[in-house]
């Protein structure tokens, strides 16, 4: 297993952080390597909700299904990363802060087949990406027109 960690500072309540990142179809507009994310369950976002996305991290497309197993508005968000690298726990928590919200996050990666060869090269890069991905939300959610309430 290969643990990410991380936390970001974002100046906007906890509630709208919440309900844009549990929306994975929002990912693309602050992640430049996502190429694509649509949700294949019915309903309203919640627990067991399914989102089919495919990303562009070295260069050739990688499909996934990212799954919320547990969905605690607007202070945790728990999912499994189905992809043929790796299988990947990832938790989030939202947390008042005097600024906005303190966001974490934590991804256990379990890569598969020749890819546990590159845990180590993965964990580097991983950590790397990560931070890129939630700083790029942050400026995206300190600047764009994303809703003040949900």
């Amino acid at each position: 297993m290969t643990l990410i960690e991380g936390e970001v500072l974002i100046g906007r309540p906890p509630e709208v952080v919440f309900d844009f990142v549990a929306d994975e179809r929002n990912e693309p507009k602050y992640n430049p390597r996502m190429i694509r994310s649509e949700m294949i369950t019915a309903g309203a976002i919640g627990r067991g909700t399914r989102f089919r996305v495919a990303t562009k991290p070295l260069g050739h497309p990688m499909e996934m299904t990212v799954e919320f197993t547990c969905f605690e508005r607007p202070s945790r968000l728990v999912s499994v990363t189905e992809m043929k690298a790796a299988h990947i726990l990832g938790s989030l928590t939202f947390e008042p802060h005097e600024s906005g919200t303190r966001m974490r996050w934590s991804w256990d990666i379990e890569p598969r087949g020749g890819f546990k060869l590159l845990a180590p090269i993965v964990a580097r890069i991983g950590e790397r990406q990560e931070a890129a991905i939630w700083a790029s939300l942050k400026r995206y959610l300190e600047t764009s027109e994303a809703p003040e309430t949900a």
